[in-house]
């Protein structure tokens, strides 16, 4: 494993040097899945990808209804067991394929399901094409696949607007790309293909590098939980939070993506003789970036097989630094990173913010070749935040809490508005307050503002005495 070297090949796509994935993939994909194209056809395909998911189009399009999915999807939850990556998964599916056709019953959503799956299980088999075998099975399909789009493609074209992704491929006016139907289908194909795994895995490997981490679950919550302070019950994630205000959530998404990386590396096949390093590999024959390994080099990434969300803060740098590939690189730069990005953002705002959890049982998880669980075990028992109103809504830095007087730390449970609480607060307890006063201090506040909080809320369904409201 060379880091020089698979940047070389991947900057010198042309010179020699084509995409060479599996045939299998390339058959069940479609010939112009981006992966597999190159040259003017690979930045004709891109153009018309990063116009459906590049950063205007998540601001302006996509992300109010991955907020709407996320909300839904994370409902009733509460004190169940569930398994963690069937969950992500389900999600992931779940929100891409309402981006692509928001309005298409649940009959063809259960439908494009059972035979995406067959796609996921063909496309890296040999190409062995007979029944009974997992290319087969891929194959069937995809033909499957096909026949549904082209049938709602027709739909969508005699009934006029939809307003979702596959409507915005169709408008030849908006994105100028006028694909052919064969090229649409390969980029749904692919849109689903290449964006289900990583942000299912990634969201799955970072609850678990959460919980097994408390400080930077506690900085991400406060981070989210700050975004909510902000918003009244129902109002959605913007982009200006995305943008602004989850700097740290950014972080903890690569440093799952850098200790879980979901893609190995990527195929080249040698176009012509080529000298590589001192080796000259012949015509024909195929080489593998295997990148993977880059993400634990210690010159790069101190203590690299540590859970560090934090040295993605304190160098902003590395996110552009030429080994950092787990996105791809060069003119393979994932055109679909951002939306990855903002979807496990919005994911983890809303399960931060809604409950807390447990590990339940036993689990493995494996990490070659692909990250997963591989008996389906890693559960978790989720429960509804109800934590005190007052850590709640205010940060600790806001409120000045004496050491002696700590809601957080004695269970007491405030309640009423910032100003409201910061007058009390000003007025009863002071730092210099004798420690004997504190208690009688105390007592005085939780009832003064126990009893302000019910006549101000009163009109306000409540959970009970002394519990928030469910902040979603």
């Amino acid at each position: 494993m060379d880091p020089d070297l698979n940047r070389y090949i991947l900057l010198n796509e042309g010179k020699g040097l084509v995409p060479g994935y599996p045939q299998s993939m390339v058959n069940i994909l479609g010939k112009s899945n981006i992966a597999a194209v190159y040259g003017s056809s690979h930045k004709h395909i891109r153009g018309s990808l990063l116009s459906l998911v590049g950063p205007p189009a998540i601001r302006d399009l996509l992300l109010p209804n991955i907020d709407k999915y996320m909300r839904f999807f994370l409902l009733n939850w509460d004190g169940k067991t569930i398994d963690i990556q069937t969950k992500t998964v389900e999600m992931a599916f779940f929100a891409f394929f309402k981006q692509i056709l928001e309005d298409e019953s649940s009959t063809i959503y259960e439908s494009f399901k059972a035979e995406f799956h067959k796609i996921l299980v063909g496309a890296f088999t040999l190409p062995i094409n007979i029944p009974g075998t997992s290319y087969y099975q891929g194959m069937q399909g995809r033909r499957s696949i096909e026949r549904l789009l082209m049938q709602i493609m027709e739909e969508r074209r005699a009934s006029g607007s939809q307003n979702d992704m596959l409507d915005r491929i169709l408008r030849d006016e908006e994105n100028n790309h006028n694909l052919i139907d064969e090229e649409i289908i390969d980029q749904i194909i692919t849109i689903l293909y290449s964006s289900f795994e990583t942000v299912s895995t990634t969201s799955m490997m970072a609850i678990k590098y959460l919980h097994d981490n408390p400080r930077a679950l506690q900085e991400l919550r406060e981070e989210h939980l700050a975004i909510r302070r902000r918003k009244k019950e129902e109002e959605p994630i913007i982009w200006d939070d995305y943008k602004k205000s989850m700097s740290f959530t950014r972080a903890v998404i690569f440093e799952t993506s850098r200790l879980a990386c979901v893609v190995c590396g990527m195929m080249r096949k040698i176009a012509s003789d080529m000298d590589l390093n001192g080796f000259v590999f012949p015509k024909g024959w195929k080489v593998y970036l295997f990148t993977r390994e880059t993400n634990f080099n210690p010159f790069l990434y101190p203590e690299p097989f540590t859970f560090n969300p934090w040295r993605w803060l304190q160098n902003k740098s590395l996110e552009s630094h030429k080994y950092c590939l787990f996105f791809g690189g060069g003119s393979r730069l994932c055109p679909g990173k951002e939306l990855g990005i903002v979807q496990i953002s919005v994911f983890l705002h809303y399960f931060l913010t809604k409950y807390r959890w447990e590990e339940v049982g036993e689990h493995e998880i494996l990490k070659f070749p692909r990250v997963e669980a591989p008996r389906g075990i890693y559960k978790m028992l989720a429960v509804s935040d109800r934590r005190p109103i007052a850590e709640l809504w205010w940060p600790a830095a806001e409120l000045q809490w004496p050491s002696d007087v700590s809601p957080a730390a004695d269970g007491w449970r405030g309640c009423g508005r910032t100003s409201f609480m910061e007058l009390v607060l000003k007025v009863h307890v002071s730092v210099d307050s004798p420690p004997p006063y504190a208690l009688f201090y105390k007592q005085t506040i939780g009832l003064f503002l126990i009893n302000q909080w019910f006549k101000e809320r009163k009109k306000q369904e409540v959970v009970g005495p002394f519990r928030s409201k469910q902040m979603i």
